[in-house]
């Protein structure tokens, strides 16, 4: 997500659930191929170049930026530093992309972003001679920067769902969904909650009904974009949420949580099991409000049969077609994606890195104690549909899922219907 807050106080969902209502029709350069026009051009530039982000709050860009620039006088890098919120991210960048600015050399892109900037020809296909190292990095995190089978987009900074349980009531975290639901005597004994996810109508409650429906073996579209809801698989991963508010095992009141509501809830000790990202990690340990600071574990989310799968989050970075100094771009791109970088990404901001090796560092461990499971976390995970029309696509998913998990719709009806909405979105 990118546009995080010190100690990543606005997680990944947060910060997408801006990008639900644009359209992915403004414009642009057409194409996604790979090739022609603007992307054959200056390929061999070299000189100053441009770096477009979402705010730095946590202090990560600038101090690799001077860093880059005293070993590369000739070779400068601006920061051009966006605002936090995601929705005017991305218009900023629509906006300089259909201007054909040429001072948005390399832009930060949200993962949900790669394929309408890639349709429409904005990117710079990282292939041949600006090809980029993914070596090292996990395979769904490339997979994001992947459009029709180009790589568009370098994975910076990836995320993960965690499941946060309090191991002193639950000295052994659920492995499936049905386990943690069968737990959930242990909550009503306490009188508290028992499972909360992020269940308001918004970017989250996408991310968190895929979730349900990929750990039971469904999917929401396949490779072409066509919807794939349509399944006893997908239909078994909606009925799960459905039947966990009529149970009252998830609580009526998480039709209303974002992110920090949960996390609120989860430190002031009123729930069992919380689904969210890894920002909530150093929050509940330190939060002078936490009530859980020593009684809290970390497991990766339940599924079918063993770990399920999460919805992967983060940040890639992009080449745009009509830079002038791309073989800088190039050089910069590989620069801010080496191992030492990804460490102070790590360290300075809380950011999960992309490269595998990471999560088995010992002295980031001792930081981070969290890595190993968000570790199976993102390994397990699975992207958010991959389309030009993604924001058509969330809205399809958020207003269908919600209306069943309100009961206003069966779990048939809201899956025939939002099959019908992805497949009119122009993403068959």
């Amino acid at each position: 997500m990118g546009t995080k807050t010190s100690r990543m106080r606005l997680p990944l969902a947060v910060a997408a659930v801006m990008a639900m209502a644009l359209t992915a029709c403004s414009g642009g350069t057409g194409g996604g191929g790979g090739g022609g026009g603007a992307a054959d051009e200056n390929l061999d530039g070299r000189g100053p170049i441009t770096y477009v982000q979402g705010k730095d709050n946590s202090n990560v860009v600038r101090p690799l930026l001077d860093k880059w620039n005293a070993a590369h006088p000739d070779e400068k890098v601006t920061f051009k530093e966006q605002s936090d919120n995601a929705d005017q991210q991305h218009d900023d960048l629509v906006k300089n992309f259909q201007a054909k600015n040429v001072d948005y050399d390399v832009a930060s892109v949200d993962v949900i972003w790669t394929a309408e900037f890639a349709a429409k020809g904005w990117l710079q296909p990282l292939k041949d001679k600006m090809a980029a190292s993914t070596e090292g990095m996990l395979p769904a995190t490339v997979q994001t920067g992947t459009y029709k089978d180009v790589l568009y987009t370098l994975p910076q900074t990836s995320d993960g769902g965690l499941l946060y349980y309090r191991k002193d009531l639950v000295p052994t975290p659920p492995k499936t969904w049905e386990e943690m639901m069968g737990m959930c005597s242990i909550a009503k004994d306490k009188g508290i909650d028992c499972y909360a996810g992020q269940f308001a109508q918004y970017e989250g409650l996408t991310v968190n009904v895929s979730e349900a429906i990929n750990s039971q073996g469904g999917s929401i579209v396949d490779k072409d974009g066509k919807a794939t809801v349509n399944s006893p698989e997908a239909k078994a991963g909606l009925q799960n949420l459905v039947d966990g508010f009529k149970d009252g095992n998830i609580p009526k009141q998480a039709q209303t949580y974002q992110e920090e509501q949960g996390r609120q809830s989860f430190e002031a000790g009123k729930l069992l099991f919380l689904r969210n990202w890894p920002y909530v990690y150093n929050l509940a340990k330190t939060d002078g409000s936490s009530t859980v600071k020593d009684t809290f574990g970390v497991a990766p989310l339940p599924g079918k049969d063993g770990p399920g799968a999460s919805t992967l989050g983060g940040h890639n970075m992009g080449v745009s077609v009509y830079s002038k100094n791309k073989a800088t771009a190039k050089d910069f791109l590989a620069f801010m994606t080496t191992e030492e970088t990804q460490k102070f990404y790590a360290t300075q901001g809380s950011l999960a890195p992309v490269l595998e090796s990471l999560y088995d560092d010992a002295d980031l461990i001792s930081k981070l104690p969290y890595l190993p499971v968000l570790k199976t976390s993102i390994l397990n995970a699975v992207p958010r549909p991959v389309t030009p029309f993604y924001p058509a696509v969330t809205q399809a998913i958020q207003q269908n899922s919600f209306a069943a998990l309100q009961g206003t719709k069966t779990v048939d009806q809201a899956l025939n219907d939002m099959e019908a909405a992805i497949n009119t979105t122009g993403s068959k």
